[in-house]
């Protein structure tokens, strides 16, 4: 029952919209929501959204009981694209997990906050920032978590050298 009212809501972000394709692995896709086999990638649901659609998306899975697990960042350098995944659950008498994705230029990687939604979701985003040099607009105190306060690098993108 949950995944499919979740799976309503998160479609309902893209009415008029193509619905999203399965892209090969490491490709991009479109934006939209894929049911996924949750034996196969562990996970229900896998919405693409874009980044002014992120606050909606996560206010839905907020509403529907959903808690923040993760969030982290991928360097598609060759796309010259960011990538934020974030990861919620729910483990109540209807287990469900989904994947929010947005991707953002490599050169502007900006998205919204979500720490306004889920305060758990601040040292997420601090970390996320550290290692890949992702901000999180309107974070409320977006500094350095595990790297050196000086740090002026990013350890997690794919042209870092040491």
């Amino acid at each position: 029952m949950i995944l499919e009212t979740t799976q309503q809501a998160l479609q309902a972000l893209f009415a008029g919209a193509v619905p999203a394709n399965e892209a090969e692995a490491g490709a991009p896709r479109d934006n939209g929501v894929i049911l996924r086999d949750y034996q196969k990638h562990g996970y229900h649901l896998d919405a693409q959204v874009a980044a002014n659609q992120l606050l909606a998306a996560v206010t839905i899975l907020d509403q529907g009981g959903f808690f923040i697990e993760s969030i982290t960042g991928v360097d598609w350098i060759k796309e010259n694209q960011m990538e934020v995944i974030y990861d919620f659950s729910r483990y109540d008498f209807d287990p469900c997990r989904v994947v929010i994705r947005t991707r953002v230029p490599r050169d502007t990687p900006v998205v919204p906050t979500i720490s306004t939604i889920y305060a758990g979701a601040n040292w997420h985003e601090r970390e996320t920032h550290d290692f890949f040099g992702i901000k999180f607009e309107g974070h409320p105190h977006l500094v350095p978590l595990l790297l050196p306060e000086d740090a002026d690098f990013h350890p997690l993108l794919k042209d870092f050298k040491a």
